[in-house]
């Protein structure tokens, strides 16, 4: 494309959906903190190697492989063109020290349990588009295959007192001269059936409509935690994000970042937590 074409176009006809995804979503280094601190805590050693489901671009795999270089990671997922975006941007771009030690697979996430791993998680609430108890008992089943003895399965989950609103969340995307769009576009309270969308203004008005939708459950904590014990789950934990008085509202309260095992907190009106849970 010349670079008079190139102008005529829209910021978003221009844009990477992958890079705002990653840059508005994503925060890697602190679910690699996670990881690093929490399974140190339950078994007493290093975490080496983790399977990433339902791993999109698998940025997290990477970033978990530049932290040691006694690390390894493989990548799920079921979308061949997101895979292709990742290896190239994320994995080789880590360098072949990194890339060695990733391996992406295309497929669905149950039918890769081999080599096993010290963690398996599923982030960004992917597994969520299990919407059936016994599909999703039969995910957690193949997800514990893929753990060794002393493994840890890791999830996040979200919800508040929102979450069955119909409403749109804007956050700023630093450099890219874009707003991150969250939508909740629909909610049915018989079956917890939500759809999502996410989009992206930008500053010349244009707006990248939809670049990426979803459709789920909106699962609760205890139900979770009950189809992982009815996969074969022992000692669910719950982590709680630890929040502090807002420096620019006094009224309000912010997210630290950091995250803490309980089993009782306040209701907020969003939250996102982790669940670990241990093979038996």
């Amino acid at each position: 494309m010349s670079s008079e074409s190139s102008k005529k176009l829209t910021q978003a006809a221009q844009a990477d959906r992958h890079v705002l995804y990653q840059k508005s979503v994503q925060c890697p280094e602190a679910e690699v903190e996670f990881f690093e601190k929490t399974f140190k805590e339950l078994r007493g050693r290093d975490a080496l190697s983790i399977k990433e489901d339902f791993c999109g671009t698998a940025y997290l795999a990477t970033e978990w492989c530049k932290g040691d270089p006694a690390r390894t990671a493989i990548g799920v997922d079921y979308d061949e063109e997101t895979l292709e975006w990742g290896q190239k941007n994320n994995v080789d771009a880590a360098g072949a020290d990194v890339a060695e030690r990733v391996t992406l697979i295309n497929d669905d996430v149950r039918s890769v349990t081999e080599p096993a791993v010290d963690i398996v998680c599923a982030f960004n609430f992917s597994y969520c588009l299990f919407e059936e108890r016994d599909e999703m008992i039969d995910y957690f089943a193949q997800a514990r295959a893929s753990l060794k003895d002393d493994g840890l399965l890791i999830l996040d989950l979200f919800g508040g007192t929102e979450c069955a609103d119909v409403l749109e969340e804007e956050t700023e995307i630093e450099d890219e001269g874009a707003t991150y769009v969250w939508e909740h576009v629909s909610f049915n309270p018989i079956n917890n059936h939500m759809a999502c969308a996410i989009h992206f203004d930008f500053d010349d008005g244009s707006r990248l409509e939809n670049a990426f939708t979803y459709e789920w459950r909106l699962w609760a904590i205890p139900e979770v935690r009950e189809m992982l014990e009815d996969a074969g789950y022992k000692n669910v934990r719950v982590y709680w994000e630890r929040y502090e008085d807002s420096e620019d509202d006094e009224d309000e309260m912010e997210g630290t970042g950091e995250y803490y095992e309980t089993t009782e907190a306040e209701n907020q009106e969003s939250w996102m937590i982790y669940i670990v849970a241990e093979p038996v």
